[in-house]
């Protein structure tokens, strides 16, 4: 199941869900480990609902999750990442990748590819990485 997580205008997160025909689940916090806590729940609440109700658990709901960040979403919760280090490797300027990070700036296509490029980047060079 894909699982989008974003900021909304009132600083607070959301994860719902983007796939999965007749199910429909959100979750909300203050972080987006509340939001995706939140959105776990949903998925318990309903499969358990389901269960008493003698009905089959949808198919969805025990799909791998696959989630799905905005940039402030991805920079909050990943927040080990340094904003300004980031922009430096992926060659973004370091103070409009902060904006992104606050959200409510529009990102283009192409700045968004470029930052995903690069956490994947990082990604494959921390699974090739081995310590002495």
């Amino acid at each position: 199941m894909k699982v989008q997580i974003e900021k909304q205008s009132d600083g607070t997160y959301i994860a719902y869900n983007t796939t999965g025909d007749k199910v429909q689940l959100i979750g909300t916090g203050d972080t987006v480990a509340e939001a995706k806590r939140d959105f776990m729940n949903s998925i318990q609440e309903m499969t358990e609902t389901c269960k008493e109700d003698g009905e089959a658990v949808p198919a969805a709901l025990c799909e791998e999750l696959e989630f799905y960040f905005d940039v402030s979403s991805l920079f909050e919760y990943y927040s080990v990442i340094n904003v300004s280090a980031f922009a430096k490797l992926v060659g973004i300027n370091d103070s409009l990748l902060r904006q992104y990070k606050r959200g409510g700036t529009y990102i283009s296509d192409a700045q968004l590819s470029r930052i995903e490029a690069g956490i994947h980047q990082l990604g494959q060079e921390f699974t090739r990485l081995s310590l002495v």
